[in-house]
């Protein structure tokens, strides 16, 4: 009850301001109680069953029209794992008295609880780490991922049995074989965690991944998935965060990799500036590519450069902001994206299930989470205070000016 009306206390302040935003046009919209709100709206229904042991129960699974007949309770493991890798930074800020915080705070014990049934196996909430799926493989490393992401609000916060079980699980992993693609970064960032927590992983597994996807690597920012080019967000979903990532703890353990993670960063960057540009002046972007199903995830770069490590040069945290939040907008504002529980369904922009692959499920869609990376900068930050800016195809499709592009190679340092 207490969560609840916390929640509507929330939502009101929320609608009243948008309604005077109406009767004053010099009012500026609140972006950062935007996202705050869809980012709950999202995570809440996930986190407050998955506290009780209840998630299982009570979530109503969607699977895609050609499911592949793989066990569906992979499901609950891609719900959970997608999800904390993508609101951990906005749980790791520290407790305030304000409506945010309060919800934050909720939201930051619900997954304490969450994490500790995800590995306990008398939880009625226990994931599903023993199949012959090797989809588990995708989802531990995400859940690895949020701890990599922010320790502090999550793995740092677990009692020693839960991470001594999750060290366990993530160990026995290794017999999981994972496909010749962006798959190898699900091993290798499962490595990297275990290294960074100063337990035995495998080198092997952290050398092919950080050779392979350096030479799967094409130029303007663009990885292969694998041998061969695929136009989709891939790049986005998985490749330039968790090679990032996975190279900063091996460079933090004088691990040796073929790049440092300062290029892989550059790369990244640079993909980041036709990220940008993809989103039209109206707000909406191209739906191409497998997987449009996840939604925001595919701003996943621009997200995780706004929060650690700064937006490409000429590029106003003002137009991104401004430019993500009209995305997302004019995402969740169709009807469908929503089932009456309250958690996702299958669709880009509102319930369209015939755009799902044979590996998708609702739990799936929850890379959209990836994009809340931001809420984990303070209120008071730039990102979030700096007056909104059109952003470049506003600019482009006005008359005003915009920076010119041109072909960065980054093959090397």
């Amino acid at each position: 009850m207490k969560l609840r009306l916390i929640t509507l206390a929330f939502i009101s302040v929320f609608f009243l301001t948008a309604a005077s935003a109406k009767k004053k046009t010099t009012a500026p919209v609140n972006d950062r109680q935007q996202w705050v709100e869809l980012c709950y709206r999202i995570a809440a229904p996930v986190l407050e069953n998955m506290s009780k042991g209840e998630l299982q129960k009570n979530m109503q699974l969607e699977l895609s029209p050609p499911w592949d007949g793989r066990d569906k309770r992979v499901a609950y493991m891609e719900t959970f794992g997608r999800l904390m890798a993508g609101i951990s930074p906005w749980l790791a800020l520290p407790d305030d008295d304000t409506e945010e915080g309060k919800m934050r705070k909720q939201m930051r014990e619900w997954a304490v609880l969450a994490y500790k049934n995800a590995v306990d196996p008398d939880s009625p909430d226990f994931l599903l780490w023993e199949t012959k799926s090797p989809q588990r493989l995708v989802d531990a490393a995400y859940i690895a991922e949020s701890f990599l992401r922010a320790p502090e609000a999550t793995w740092q916060l677990l009692d020693e049995t839960t991470q001594k079980r999750y060290i366990e699980r993530f160990q026995r992993l290794k017999i999981v074989r994972p496909a010749y693609n962006n798959w190898l970064l699900f091993r290798g960032l499962i490595e990297a965690f275990l290294m960074s927590v100063g337990e035995d992983a495998d080198q092997y597994v952290l050398t092919v991944a950080s050779n392979k996807i350096n030479e799967w690597y094409l130029s303007d920012g663009w990885y292969s998935d694998g041998s061969e080019f695929a136009l989709d967000y891939y790049n986005a979903y998985v490749i330039h965060p968790m090679y990032i990532e996975m190279l900063e703890v091996l460079n933090k353990h004088h691990f040796w990799t073929p790049i440092s993670t300062k290029l892989a960063i550059k790369r990244m960057q640079r993909f980041n500036v036709f990220m940008e540009r993809l989103i039209s002046p109206e707000g909406t972007y191209p739906a191409f590519g497998r997987s449009v199903v996840y939604r925001m995830g595919a701003f996943q770069t621009l997200a995780m450069a706004a929060w650690k490590y700064g937006l490409p040069e000429g590029m106003s945290n003002g137009q991104v902001r401004s430019a993500l939040t009209a995305v997302m907008n004019n995402m969740f504002k169709v009807e469908g994206n929503f089932n009456e529980k309250g958690f996702l369904q299958l669709g880009f922009a509102g319930h369209q299930p015939d755009l799902s692959n044979y590996y998708t499920n609702n739990g799936s869609l929850y890379m959209t989470s990836l994009v809340f990376m931001p809420l984990g900068l303070p209120a008071d930050h730039p990102f979030w205070k700096d007056a909104a800016e059109p952003w470049t195809s506003q600019k482009a499709w006005s008359g005003q000016p915009f920076p010119i592009d041109g072909h960065h190679s980054l093959r090397s340092e």
